[in-house]
């Protein structure tokens, strides 16, 4: 199973990530959360990372134009879409995105079924909340092409085995305090996903 650390803020954090397994970063460019951080911030992180390791920006409400110019900026291989948009958007965005269901109830899981794609439990807040899905809404559901978030900590992941999942995504879940992350928790999550 993949997995990405999301909130990153720092290059220690970044690094030890990437020591414990990590498959990809996560960079938060929405000016409203506590993970936020700046784009040029983010390339003094992104350019001493080493290869292989993928590196996201998550976006809130940007225009086509801005996510190309900042995941251009910094050298992004993948653009997280945390608000509505359609297919025809998602496509006009010049590298690669991934889209992000806030799912309210079990139906919006199979939104953008043909993509992979991530699935968050609803808040009004744009991730990071620590809020968890029913994962019985998944029983019965191809989950090979989604990456779940929401609450997933070391200690629950182990309920996540029978789904398949293609990855998940942590942030509050392996934190110290907003924006800094406990070496041992990610160590740990990471572990017992690669583990599933």
């Amino acid at each position: 199973m993949r997995v990405k650390i999301c909130g990153i803020t720092n290059l220690s954090d970044a690094l030890q990530a990437i020591e414990a397994g990590a498959d990809a970063l996560g960079f938060v460019f929405y000016n409203e959360s506590p993970r936020y951080i700046t784009p040029s911030d983010a390339k003094k992180i992104i350019d001493k990372l080493p290869p292989f390791v993928g590196r996201v920006g998550l976006f809130v409400n940007e225009g086509i134009d801005t996510i190309d110019t900042i995941s251009k900026y910094c050298g992004l291989t993948l653009n997280q879409i945390h608000f509505e948009v359609d297919e025809e958007a998602l496509d006009m965005i010049g590298s690669k995105s991934l889209p992000v269901i806030r799912a309210k109830e079990p139906k919006d899981i199979l939104k953008y079924s043909n993509r992979y794609r991530l699935v968050d439990a609803y808040c009004e807040s744009y991730g990071g909340s620590g809020k968890r899905l029913n994962l019985e809404w998944f029983d019965g559901v191809d989950c090979s092409k989604i990456v779940l978030a929401g609450g997933l900590t070391p200690e629950n992941l182990s309920e996540l085995k029978k789904y398949n999942f293609y990855g998940v995504d942590v942030s509050s879940g392996v934190e110290r305090i907003k924006g800094r992350k406990d070496y041992n928790k990610v160590t740990k999550f990471i572990h017992y996903a690669k583990s599933l």
